[in-house]
């Protein structure tokens, strides 16, 4: 499973997002938005928007999302997270 984390340094959203990601023991690549610009970019050509954190799950796209959606999506996938 390929997962990219876009978020703002700070956001309480994002790193909500990211203890249920480690709780589960999912590997993920970490985008901060407020270090890179470009990764401000390329969020904003996925998603249209450039809130955090905004997460990719093999190529789906998450914006502005929070951990009762990342739950749901696993539960309907039948992903034992």
């Amino acid at each position: 499973m390929n997962i990219i984390v876009y978020k703002k340094t700070g956001c309480p959203w994002a790193q909500d997002v990211e203890d249920f990601l480690k709780e589960k023991g999912l590997q993920y690549e970490e985008k901060d938005m407020m270090k890179k610009s470009q990764y401000r970019d390329e969020v904003q050509q996925l998603s249209g928007q450039s809130k955090s954190p905004t997460v990719i799950i093999d190529g789906k796209v998450f914006p502005d999302t929070n951990v009762e959606d990342l739950e749901e999506y696993f539960e309907e996938r039948g992903v034992g997270v």
